[in-house]
């Protein structure tokens, strides 16, 4: 029987819609069972604090469980790439960071390209370093210090948790931009880099205000600078790098991030979710408590932040040659 052509067109375009109605239907009814965040690190780590404080919350709003997985290794690589294979359907989610836009450029093969194989989800919030030195070093200010390692190139000595790390890039860029020369001495961690930072066996460390704060409080280490764009009130009195090296600015930036592919509809959701749980005034607190500044905003916006980063510190890997270990 052969159908009229207006019947015919009528149940073909009611055909392909449907795959965009059961999509449509399945965002709305998101979640129906447990969520997993990936957090790329180890317990402890600035991704698994964050996880930690964003999950519970996600949890309660949304009543499905966002249950925090740690899969450390490989310098973040490990756990994203879990998620890069994992089905697109919003139950396998990333806690991006610059480490991801960071390794784009460090590491020469990877099995993802971080930009094509993850979609932005929702940024939640960027955190600035803090330029701190041993107290053995003649410097009060940055140009004070400035001056010092140009009087005594090759002396200077910075430690970082790592090569390729965001706080070894941030000292590769104050060195670029200022012209010193210090030699970078890598560690496997934060603690054992703060060891001998205390020690005096290295002198400089751009580190996470975590890491930091508690030894300037105390007098154990002198802070000249925090690299954000503006000040920070865990440490009000102490300037940024950028009023004194123009145009210096390093932070590590936060957010979620899922497999590409993932419906657009569950990508929209959990961006309006997590930008209500930056507006929470407890979970504010407890966010801005870790030094940093919020990124609420859209999908798209999140994803300019990240290709911008990743286009930044490929410029500075770059130029200071860093490779992979």
């Amino acid at each position: 029987m052969k159908l009229p052509r207006r019947q015919f067109l009528h149940l073909a375009a009611g055909a392909a819609a449907m795959p965009a109605v059961s999509r449509i239907a399945r965002a709305q009814a998101y979640p129906t069972r447990p969520v997993r965040i990936i957090a790329p690190t180890a317990p402890g780590g600035a991704p698994d604090i964050i996880a930690r404080l964003i999950g519970p919350w996600l949890s309660q709003r949304l009543g499905q469980q966002f249950v925090v997985e740690n899969r450390p290794g490989s310098g973040n690589n490990i756990g994203t790439e879990a998620v890069v294979r994992a089905a697109p359907d919003g139950y396998t989610l990333l806690v991006v960071s610059s480490s991801n836009t960071i390794n784009a450029t460090l590491y020469d093969k990877l099995n993802f390209v971080f930009l094509r194989d993850i979609a932005a989800v929702a940024g939640i919030i960027s955190l600035p370093f803090v330029m701190v030195v041993n107290p053995s070093v003649p410097a009060k200010t940055v140009p004070e210090f400035i001056a010092h390692a140009k009087a005594n190139p090759g002396k200077i000595s910075f430690g970082s948790p790592g090569i390729g790390t965001p706080g070894h890039v941030s000292g590769e860029l104050f060195k670029i931009m200022t012209g010193v020369e210090m030699i970078h001495v890598p560690y496997r961690g934060g603690a054992p880099v703060m060891t001998d930072l205390l020690g005096g066996q290295v002198q400089v460390l751009f580190g996470t205000t975590s890491l930091t704060v508690e030894q300037v409080r105390a007098g154990k280490l002198r802070a000249l600078a925090v690299t954000g764009a503006t000040r920070w009130e865990g440490l009000p009195d102490i300037p940024t790098l950028g009023e004194f090296v123009s145009g210096y600015e390093a932070t590590s930036l936060f957010g979620l991030g899922a497999p590409k592919q993932t419906p657009a509809a569950i990508i929209e959701r959990l961006n309006r979710d997590i930008n209500a749980a930056l507006d929470d005034p407890n979970l504010k607190t407890r966010l801005v408590d870790l030094g940093g500044t919020l990124l609420a905003g859209s999908p798209a916006d999140f994803g300019k932040l990240i290709a911008d980063d990743t286009e930044k510190w490929a410029k500075v890997i770059r130029a200071a040659n860093i490779k992979a270990e």
